[in-house]
């Protein structure tokens, strides 16, 4: 699994970035967490409003930090 966080490092990227990290690490999910802030690919996935969440090439959450259930929730639905 590929969890792409989309944002330009601002502090709600960066907490976005922390907690799927976290939520991948408490559980064990073969999955690696990228970091993107070319401002060109985030429009690609046609997000206006950071930070984003897209797992494997799918956009699942822009414009908010999500709280750790929603996370979980996120990265756990289609397995």
């Amino acid at each position: 699994m590929i969890i792409k966080v989309l944002g330009s490092g601002c502090a709600n990227c960066q907490k976005l970035e922390q907690v799927a990290k976290q939520v991948v690490a408490d559980l064990v999910l073969d999955a690696q967490v990228v970091k993107v802030t070319d401002m060109g690919e985030i429009m690609g996935y046609g997000v206006m409003s950071t930070p984003a969440l897209v797992v494997d090439e799918q956009l699942r959450l822009a414009g908010r930090v999500p709280t750790y259930g929603e996370v979980v929730t996120i990265l756990t639905r289609d397995q």
